[in-house]
């Protein structure tokens, strides 16, 4: 095989695989690409499997929490919107779309919030909860493995990038984390005690306050005349 052909059969490798630090901003924004791509197809699947399951067992926090994976697919969208820009514009075009990008997936993490506190408030008002919290379980543990390694790797890629998308989009995967932390609590605990059916209605409300506040803050951030595009990452 020739030099070409050994590069080419390379290519795939090297877009599934993290580059090692200091790899060339190209290598990069290969990786976030690839990110984004594998954040939308895991939740087109976990969001169509919860809320077939939240149906189904007439679980509003599953159903509700399967709604939610199309925000993920939203921000993951707004990452490879901001990622074509990335060495075919000049400097400040790319300053313009980081801006918008980022301002979009902080008006995400708003509607997310206004999902969350919703459905919690509907399940706490009809007094609901699931036959069996079983699928909430799997699918929370499958979510909470796999939203930690898209969790871990945007951040790289949002420092290595220096982009405050990615680092925005980053928060997002962490805001799924902790919806997944709150579903498998709640689902553990009816499943323990039937009688405290109602205690992660409460902790998703608490959760949706913590998550529009983040929200608001990236929205204010991109506003600011100041916006420099940078993701202020921190080791």
């Amino acid at each position: 095989m020739g030099r070409k052909g050994r590069a080419d059969a390379a290519a795939p490798a090297r877009i599934m695989s993290r580059p090692a630090a200091g790899a060339p901003r190209e290598r990069w924004a290969g990786w976030a690409r690839t990110l984004a791509w594998l954040t939308i197809a895991y939740n087109l699947v976990e969001g169509v499997v919860s809320m077939g399951f939240g149906a189904a067992d007439e679980s509003v926090a599953l159903f509700g929490f399967g709604a939610d994976s199309f925000i993920e697919v939203g921000s993951a969208i707004i990452v490879l919107w901001r990622l074509r820009a990335d060495a075919a514009t000049r400097a400040d075009e790319r300053l313009v779309r980081e801006r918008r990008a980022a301002g979009g997936i902080g008006a995400l993490f708003l509607l997310l919030a206004l999902g969350i506190s919703s459905g919690a408030v509907l399940q706490l008002v009809a007094g609901s909860h699931p036959d069996t919290t079983i699928p909430g379980v799997a699918v929370s543990l499958v979510s909470l493995s796999f939203m930690f390694f898209l969790w871990r790797e945007k951040r790289r890629a949002a420092r290595a990038l220096d982009s405050r998308t990615l680092a925005s989009d980053a928060a997002c995967s962490l805001a799924c984390m902790k919806l997944s932390a709150v579903l498998l609590a709640g689902s553990l605990l009816y499943l323990l005690a039937p009688r405290f059916w109602c205690a992660d209605a409460a902790a998703a409300i608490v959760l949706a306050f913590l998550i529009a506040r983040e929200g608001w803050e990236m929205l204010q951030a991109a506003r600011r005349p100041e916006f420099s595009g940078g993701c202020g990452c921190e080791e």
